[in-house]
């Protein structure tokens, strides 16, 4: 069980990572294909390849993020596991200007599958606690 503990922390990680890194390849690999995901704002989705454009089309024209993913906690039965993990996300909303940085902190509730493939994502539910943006950020 703390391989699979292990295993769904990084699956976690990788989501981050492939935000970051603006690796939509990356970011695609922790979903399974059919998913449910509310992500407040942004929406409600069913299928991964929507959800991964639409994450690339939010943050193609911003400069760095950095989203840190902390405090998992990991429930794993058989084929199936609960996490919860804290999201706190820094972006440069405009590439080059100092003053648009937006800062959002919250959770995210998530149902993982075990598949041929490892451990993917098949329900997230975002939970955003606060957002604050610097001048010149756009909301």
């Amino acid at each position: 069980m703390n391989a699979d503990k292990a295993q769904i922390a990084e699956v976690l990680i990788r989501y981050a990572t492939g935000i970051d890194s603006k690796d939509w390849a990356l970011f695609r690999t922790c979903w399974t294909d059919e998913v449910d995901i509310d992500y407040g704002d942004l929406g409600r989705f069913t299928d991964a390849g929507e959800f991964t454009a639409l994450m690339k089309q939010v943050h193609h024209g911003m400069g760095p993020t950095y989203h840190r993913i902390s405090n998992a906690v990991i429930d794993v039965d058989g084929d199936r596991a609960a996490a919860r993990s804290y999201v706190h996300a820094v972006l440069m909303a405009v590439p080059g200007d100092a003053n648009s940085w937006i800062d959002a902190l919250g959770h995210y509730d998530d149902e993982l599958s075990r598949t041929d493939d490892g451990w993917r994502i098949s329900k997230r539910t975002t939970n955003i606690a606060r957002v604050m943006s610097a001048a010149g950020a756009a909301h």
